[in-house]
């Protein structure tokens, strides 16, 4: 099965940092980000959410809910959000069910090893609860800009 804009958007019930599940359906009538990422407190991931956090108040100003999802526990979530004070939760997905279901959990290779893990997918979840843009393999740099853009563009059109 393979995700595509349009389709109904996986829901799912995830712990954040402080053990409260946080449900998609908790954000039925929001636009939310949600966006995998390999792990807390490694260069890009940090790079990628600290880009979050400079642009959450163009991200509010929209009436946007931003949610990270990795497979790292409550205690590295709290200590991430708390040394670059990050405005928004971060769910943990130990075994990786949720972003399997998003198509963003696999085998993955590096510097000559195998093993499973996250990949950096970012999903634009309409109000309605269906995928409005899917972005595969993101560049943390890069990526916060062009999803700006694209959520006004997208927001234009459904006025």
């Amino acid at each position: 099965m393979s995700l595509n804009p349009g389709d109904p958007a996986p829901d799912f019930s995830l712990p954040d940092a402080t053990g409260t599940l946080v449900n998609l359906s908790d954000f039925h009538g929001k636009r939310v980000i949600l966006y995998f990422y390999p792990r807390d407190n490694t260069p890009g991931c940090t790079t990628q959410a600290c880009s979050f956090r400079d642009a959450y108040g163009d991200f509010q100003s929209q009436d946007v809910v931003i949610l990270g999802v990795s497979t790292d526990d409550a205690k590295s979530h709290t200590k991430f959000t708390t040394k670059y004070q990050l405005p928004f939760p971060l769910l943990t997905d130990a075994e990786g069910t949720i972003a399997t279901a998003y198509e963003s959990y696999g085998l993955k290779k590096f510097m000559g090893r195998e093993f499973m893990g996250i990949f950096r997918n970012t999903f634009v979840i309409s109000p309605d609860g269906t995928i409005e843009k899917i972005y595969s393999k993101v560049k943390p740099e890069l990526h916060i800009a062009q999803v700006l853009q694209d959520l006004q563009a997208i927001q234009s059109s459904s006025d």
